[in-house]
């Protein structure tokens, strides 16, 4: 039904069954990630009214166990997003949540399917969105001019 995808790594497909309507995936290594793109895979689509609710998870060091971190949704209408994890930390922000305990050396990514309704009233972690394409203007605060050369004589 899912799908999670890390840059430099495989696609995974394998997410766990947590609950009639919970599935979470693990992330070894997640101090060096960056980015996460969760996606519906197109075999199954959310029940009508439903969407996924996608949540990270990083290990309490304190207490060991996992600090559940919402990062936004994806519906039928927006089957795929793409969410910044790397400035998340454990113990800042989030909480228990069902899906229940992780591993303590891997993240998880769990998608929580959930009411529109109850979609539109959750607030994902600032900084956790994606850069969007007018984020990047400032990366060239000039205009971009284009000259034409003419050779000399010409008129």
């Amino acid at each position: 039904m899912f799908g999670c995808l890390v840059a430099g790594r495989l696609v995974q497909t394998d997410a766990a069954q947590v609950a009639s309507d919970k599935f979470v995936f693990d992330l070894p290594d997640y101090e060096h990630v960056n980015h996460v793109a969760v996606f519906m895979l197109g075999t199954v689509p959310f029940p009508a009214g439903s969407g996924g609710a996608v949540y990270f998870s990083v290990p309490d060091p304190k207490c060991g166990g996992p600090v559940w971190q919402l990062l936004g949704f994806i519906t039928n209408e927006k089957p795929s997003a793409i969410f910044r994890i790397s400035g998340l930390k454990a113990g800042e922000v989030g909480g228990a949540h069902p899906f229940g305990s992780s591993s303590s050396s891997v993240a998880q990514v769990g998608v929580s399917v959930e009411a529109l309704d109850q979609l539109a009233q959750q607030t994902p972690e600032s900084g956790s969105a994606a850069p969007t394409g007018d984020s990047f203007l400032h990366f060239s605060p000039l205009p971009v001019s284009v000259c034409s050369v003419r050779p000399s004589g010409a008129p």
